[in-house]
């Protein structure tokens, strides 16, 4: 998509799974970052990866490797203000980043594009994903401009919440079918790592990219 820059979100303690990098964890023979990289490159212009820590572990995966501008591990909100900085400085020419959990191994190929039409169907500036009736606040595709918006909730107003934030400025949803599975699902724990694996292994199911 032109004029979009995609990040993948990794920037999390993953304490449920042990700590460590939960997206390094492996999937159908191949680690959740993999696959997140599969999905999310055809629908941006460029992708990065939002993470913190030695940025040498996630070097033979080739992308930028962009840390939280935000001290003291502030969540996903803080991965989203680092990608709208990271392009307003080195892509001015972006106007949009789209946001991807790397845990989160069956996210929708055509993600984006429904960001895109929702957003543009309800005139709002931002656009989020659902499922379910629940909104995957994660998921969502943000305007470069609102990058300052964003750095004084969570500086000055110690915002945490990616749902209290994006209903300030109106945020549209794209809705995804759960059925025949929730494409959101999320892996938080050794068993939800187990449940997909039966996903993936389930023939003639395409789950690729």
């Amino acid at each position: 998509m032109s004029g979009i820059l995609g990040v993948l979100l990794a920037g999390g303690r993953s304490s449920r799974m042990g700590g460590g990098d939960k997206c390094l964890a492996m999937l159908h023979g191949q680690t959740l970052l993999t696959r997140a990289i599969a999905r999310a490159r055809p629908q941006v212009s460029e992708l990065i990866l939002n993470a913190n820590g030695d940025a040498a572990r996630f070097l033979p995966f080739g992308l930028t490797i962009v840390p939280d501008v935000i001290e003291g591990q502030a969540g996903p909100l803080a991965g989203i203000l680092s990608a709208l900085e990271w392009a307003r400085e080195h892509r001015p020419s972006y106007t949009h980043v789209a946001s991807f959990a790397t845990d989160t191994p069956f996210f929708p190929s055509d993600l984006v594009a429904r960001l895109l039409s929702a957003r543009k169907g309800a005139g709002a500036p931002i656009a989020c994903a659902a499922s379910g009736g629940r909104i995957q606040p994660v998921f969502g595709l943000w305007p470069v401009s609102l990058a300052g918006d964003l750095r004084r909730a969570l500086t000055q107003e110690n915002l945490r919440k990616v749902e209290g934030w994006s209903a300030r400025h109106g945020a549209a949803q794209a809705d995804f079918s759960v059925e025949p599975f929730d494409p959101f699902l999320n892996i938080n724990s050794p068993d939800d790592l187990a449940a997909a694996e039966r996903l993936a292994s389930v023939p003639d199911r395409d789950f690729e990219s």
